[in-house]
């Protein structure tokens, strides 16, 4: 099998086992995937809000999960690892999945949305953005954004610090994509530089001196000064 080819097929192979752990996991709240080749086999990593409900009593839930994963996707010894989300509204896998179950039950997507953007920035998100595209009010397709705060959409600072989370809600007009993008907190960008070592003077304020004829010892000569009198 050429080099190509393997590329293709492990990108494949990923694209399949992310869609089957977001359904799986629907209930305890799917935040992230990250998978890692190790000398002892494949290690998938799970972002969950809920590990609890994922992992199941004494961890049968689990057990059951890595065996079809083994079966399925004929991955080389795989051993899952749950971790718990800690800030929920930070995480844009999360809100996507939130704003979608929000649709879902009826809400009007403008509220929606402006309530998952307000939500997000009261966690202390620099920026963020939700895209909404589909059937939103009529037959034809329809796109619309809501943001606020700062958001960036090429370079190496999205690949840094912007986090992008997608989801589908799925109404009787037919599927809305819902895109959430957060910009972190603690994000840097490039135009934002600090100067190490500089040091800072303070300015004084002027100072303001008396007309040159209340100079005592000066006397006035048709406007000009002497030079005995400097």
């Amino acid at each position: 099998m050429s080099a190509e080819r393997k590329v293709i097929q492990e990108a494949t192979r990923r694209v399949l086992l992310k869609d089957f752990l977001v359904q799986e996991s629907a209930r305890a709240g799917f935040g992230g995937l990250e998978i890692t080749r190790t000398p002892m086999g494949t290690r998938v990593t799970l972002v969950c809000e809920r590990p609890g409900i994922l992992i199941g009593h004494r961890g049968e839930l689990i057990k059951r999960l890595t065996e079809d994963i083994h079966e399925r996707f004929q991955l080389d010894n795989p051993q899952i690892e749950v971790q718990e989300e800690r800030a929920p509204s930070l995480n844009a896998q999360l809100m996507s999945e939130k704003l979608a179950s929000t649709l879902e039950r009826g809400w009007h997507f403008r509220r929606a949305g402006h309530s998952t953007v307000r939500r997000i920035m009261e966690a202390g998100a620099r920026g963020t953005q939700v895209i909404l595209s589909g059937k939103l009010t009529g037959e034809r397709h329809r796109t619309e954004r809501f943001k606020a705060g700062t958001i960036k959409y090429c370079g190496e600072a999205v690949h840094l610090w912007v986090d992008k989370g997608f989801y589908q809600a799925r109404l009787k007009p037919g599927v809305i994509g819902v895109s959430v993008w957060i910009m972190r907190a603690n994000s840097k960008l490039p135009d934002e530089i600090v100067v190490k070592g500089v040091e800072t003077r303070a300015v004084l304020p002027p100072v303001e001196l008396p007309p040159i004829e209340e100079i005592p010892g000066v006397p006035p000569v048709d406007g000009a000064v002497p030079p005995e009198a400097l």
